[in-house]
């Protein structure tokens, strides 16, 4: 995707089209995600509440049947959301840490620049996408009570959680988080400079 000048689009639209994707992917994804989420609390719910799921497809099946096709996507909003600021602190905190390493002089364009560029990122991201996906993951697995839902909204589960839990707790689970998220951004951006040179090499320069 280039203007009409040949050149690539700005940082802006980037970051557009990748929140866009973001938020495409994850709507698709939310009744997969909803089914994962509920199979791996049930077992920590006493055993006359939970749900016994035996596999993926009979927890849609049964979430259709017994709550509703709309169910699927309880949390869509929060989800979408997450995949939003994901994408968007992942390209923006990539792209300026990147830059501060090259112009500290210690480093050069190579894999060890884009290594920790993209460590960094996965902190920044982390700790940006931490408060979304607490939203996201209790919207998904709450249950009716009294034959209303347990949260209205995600603001009420921010408001909820800070309020019970403390401020801090938004961010609970930190280093498994990041010890999963780090990893999955240094080699997404590790294949996609590589990928780049390679395009740039036998394809732009040819």
């Amino acid at each position: 995707m280039t203007g009409s000048d040949g050149r690539p689009p700005n940082f802006f639209l980037k970051a557009l089209i990748g929140m866009t994707a973001g938020a495409t992917g994850a709507f698709v994804g939310t009744p997969a995600e909803v089914a994962l989420i509920r199979m791996t609390a049930d077992g920590r719910l006493p055993v006359d509440q939970r749900r016994g799921y035996t596999n993926v497809f009979n927890a849609l099946a049964r979430i259709t049947r017994e709550e509703g096709i709309t169910t699927l996507w309880r949390g869509c909003i929060p989800t979408m959301a997450r995949a939003v600021v994901v994408n968007a602190a992942q390209l923006a905190s990539y792209s300026q840490s990147k830059q501060a390493l090259l112009d500290s002089g210690y480093f050069g364009d190579d894999i060890l620049c884009h290594f920790c560029a993209s460590m960094i990122s996965g902190l920044v991201t982390t700790a940006a996408s931490m408060p979304v996906d607490i939203v996201k993951t209790r919207i998904q697995n709450m249950r009716m009570i009294d034959g209303k839902p347990e949260y209205k909204n995600g603001l009420e589960v921010l408001v909820r959680v800070v309020g019970k839990e403390g401020f801090f707790s938004l961010w609970k689970g930190f280093t498994p988080y990041y010890a999963r998220l780090g990893p999955h951004t240094v080699l997404t951006f590790i294949f996609l400079e590589q990928m780049n040179r390679l395009y740039k090499t036998h394809v732009l320069d040819r």
